[in-house]
C-alpha cells in the first residue's frame, strides 16, 4: 500500500456559469420549478458560479490546471460559451480548455464544429446522449440519436478536426454506444460520469458493470469517474469504493480521470469530500497509476501540455 497522492491534480471536468446571462435554460426552469433532473432538487446551485467560485472550492487540492466542460448553454446562443470563458481570467488554470457544446445533428453543425475547432482552447466537443422514459431525467430528445447518420456526420466532422468527443449516457444505452465507439476508431470518446449508475437496483448495476466492461475493452475510450454522488445521494466511501473500483478495473488508471464535476457534485458532497474519497481509494495503487488518475491521463486526453510540477520540485495552485 503506497500513501495518499499530494501531487499536482488536473481537474477535466467541471462548470462555470453566470446566471445573469440568462443562457442557461436547465438552471433558468429550475429556479422556477425545481424538477431536479437526476441530481434531485437544484436549489444549492441556482447562483453565479465563476472561476473565483471554483477556486474557493478547490483551494486545498493542488489543482494546477481544469478543462470546463459544457454547461447546457441555449442552443440559440451557439458558440457563445467559448467566447465568454475567453473573456475570463484564465490565468490561474481554471478553465485552461474547454469541451464546446454542439448538438451534432442541427443543420448548422458543421460550421460550427468548425468555428470552435478554430479556437485553440477548445480540445473536445459534447453532445449529452443521455435518455431517460422519465423525461425528468432525460438530457437528450431522443433515445436513439447515436444510429442517426446526420448526427454521425457531426461526429466524423469533429473527428476530422481533432476534437475529443465526451460522451454522456445512461447504462441501458451503452450497447448502442459500442457499435458507436467500435465504428468510430479514430474518435477519441470520453465516458462521463463513470457511465452513469442511476439505477441502484441489483438488475441495474449488472447492467451498468456489463455495459462498462464492454466499453472499457475499446482503446479508443477513456473514462472520467466524476460526480459519482448524483447517483447515489446517500453515500458513504464503502457504497461509493466498489464503483471507483469497478471502473479502475474495467479501463485501468492509464485511461481513467478523476474529475470534480463541481458545483453540480456540491449537490451531495463538498469539494473536498469528493476528492477524499478519489485519493482513499487511489491510495492502494502505485504512485505512477495514482499521477494517472489525478493528472496524466487527464493531460494527455485534453493534450493540456501542463507540466509536472512536481518534476521541477515546485507548484502553482489555483
Amino acid at each position: 500500500m503506497t500513501g495518499g497522492y499530494d501531487g499536482p491534480v488536473i481537474d477535466p471536468h467541471h462548470h462555470l456559469w453566470d446566471l445573469g446571462l440568462q443562457r442557461h435554460p436547465w438552471l433558468q426552469k429550475a429556479r422556477v420549478s425545481d424538477e431536479g433532473m437526476v441530481f434531485g432538487s437544484l436549489a444549492s446551485i441556482l447562483r453565479d458560479y465563476g472561476i473565483d467560485d471554483y477556486r474557493a472550492d478547490a483551494a486545498r487540492q493542488n489543482v494546477v490546471a481544469t478543462v470546463h466542460v459544457e454547461a447546457g448553454w441555449s442552443v440559440a446562443y451557439p458558440l457563445e460559451e467559448s467566447r465568454w470563458l475567453d473573456g475570463l481570467d484564465r490565468g490561474s488554470g481554471v478553465a485552461h480548455r474547454y469541451v464546446a457544446g454542439i448538438a451534432l445533428d442541427r443543420p448548422d453543425a458543421l460550421r460550427l464544429i468548425e468555428a470552435e475547432a478554430e479556437n485553440p482552447n477548445v480540445v473536445g466537443i459534447r453532445d449529452i446522449l443521455s435518455w431517460h422514459a422519465d423525461a425528468a431525467k432525460s438530457f437528450a430528445s431522443s433515445p436513439d440519436r447515436m444510429s442517426d447518420p446526420v448526427w454521425r456526420a457531426g461526429l466524423a466532422h469533429a473527428t476530422r478536426l481533432g476534437l475529443v468527443f465526451d460522451l454522456m449516457l445512461y447504462p441501458w444505452q451503452m450497447d448502442e454506444a459500442l457499435e458507436l465507439v467500435q465504428a468510430f476508431p479514430e474518435t477519441l470518446f470520453v465516458l462521463n460520469h463513470g457511465g452513469s449508475p442511476v439505477d441502484r437496483t441489483q438488475d441495474g448495476m449488472t447492467l451498468w458493470r456489463r455495459g462498462l466492461r464492454a466499453l472499457g475493452k475499446e482503446p479508443n475510450m477513456r473514462l472520467k469517474i466524476s460526480d459519482l454522488v448524483a447517483y447515489d445521494n446517500n453515500w458513504t466511501l464503502e457504497s461509493l469504493r466498489p464503483v471507483i473500483e469497478h471502473c479502475l478495473d474495467c479501463f485501468g488508471p492509464e485511461r481513467s480521470m478523476f474529475a470534480s464535476d463541481f458545483p453540480v457534485a456540491g449537490l451531495h458532497a463538498s469539494f473536498d469530500e469528493v476528492y477524499e474519497v478519489f485519493r482513499t481509494v487511489a491510495s492502494r495503487l502505485s504512485p505512477d497509476d495514482q499521477r494517472a488518475l489525478f493528472f496524466a491521463t487527464a493531460n494527455d486526453t485534453y493534450r493540456l501540455g501542463i507540466a509536472d510540477p512536481a518534476d521541477a520540485g515546485r507548484g502553482r495552485h489555483v
